[in-house]
This record gives structure tokens, sequence and C-alpha cells, in this order.
């Protein structure tokens, strides 16, 4: 098996070819998935560089909406509420994030990534946030998991660690899987 340093840079390439070729209906599937989870607190992401972005679906969800804040490395994230138009700024990383508004803790998070594979693991960007995040969520009460990235970011197997979260979900511009 590959090293994650590996496997990175081979998702990393076929997002990008995948960007470049367009998101075709993602948002929309994305939209419909999240739909039987109306009214539960949602946390999207603002897509950076080639990322799959989650606009659409965070635009239509029906209930509150957030989007991860870094803290600082090694903590788990938290997410300040979004709303269209409201005043953000740059965040660590150089994520967007807004500049004020409630903290709020997520049920429901669209999970960006690097690449992912069939038993539902997903390859981040190495900080270990959002493990960290859905570990501390998961211990407290359900929390869905859902990853969007293109079809193409999909790996024969991603290295994992014991502090790897699975996604309970993968959704891509092909479709919804669903992780047992």
């Amino acid at each position: 098996m590959i090293d994650k340093g590996e496997a990175r840079k081979l998702a990393f390439a076929a997002r990008k070819a995948a960007f470049a070729a367009g998101q075709g209906q993602a948002g929309e599937i994305l939209a419909d998935f999240l739909a039987d989870h109306r009214g539960r607190a949602l946390a999207g992401y603002m897509a950076m560089r080639t990322e799959i972005d989650p606009l659409a679906a965070m635009l239509a969800h029906q209930g509150p909406v957030c989007v991860p804040v870094i803290i600082a490395a090694g903590q788990a994230l938290r997410f300040r509420e979004w709303s269209p138009g409201c005043r953000m700024e740059m965040g660590a990383f150089g994520a967007e994030i807004p500049a004020e508004g409630a903290w709020i803790e997520p049920e429901v998070l669209i999970v960006p990534l690097v690449g992912f594979d069939a038993r539902g693991y997903r390859l981040g960007y190495g900080g270990g946030f959002y493990d960290r995040t859905l570990q501390g969520l998961r211990a407290k009460r359900a929390t869905l998991a859902v990853g969007f990235a293109f079809a193409a970011q999909e790996l024969p197997e991603v290295p994992i660690d014991q502090f790897d979260q699975r996604l309970d979900v993968m959704v891509t511009e092909t479709g919804v899987r669903r992780f047992g």
C-alpha cells in the first residue's frame, strides 16, 4: 500500500483534472440527499482552489448552516454560523470564515477531502482536523459525515491509522454511496 503522501499526490492530480472538467450536478445531488436532514444543523465549507463546491447544497438547506473555523493546530474545528451575504474574512490556511456569528455544533457535516476509498475512509490534508472533530461530535451524539468530492478522487485504498474517522456517505457528481 502507498503512504499518505503519495496517495495525496495522486488524489490532488485527479481532483485538479476533474475540477477542470466541471462539477456537473454534484451540488444538486448533495442538496437532494441533504433534504432528508432539514432542520438539523449543517456544516458546509467554503471551497478553496480545486475543491468541489458545496454552496448549492448549503443555500438549499432548510435549517442552520455553519462553516469550519480552525482554532489551532492539533485541535478540533469549531463552526460559525453562515448565511448568504454574511461578512467573511480570511481564516487559517486561506479558508474564508464568517467574521462574526453564533458558534454552532453541527449534526451533519459536509466533509471536504483529497481522496476517498470504497470503505468510506477519506484522505484529508494531513492536519487531522476533521478526524478530531468527528470523534468528539460522535462521542456526544449521532453525527452524519458526508464526504463530498469528484468521483475521480477515489483511490484503491486510503492508508489509515487509529485516528481516522470513516465517512457515512460519499456524494460525487455520479451519485450517492452509503458505507456500512
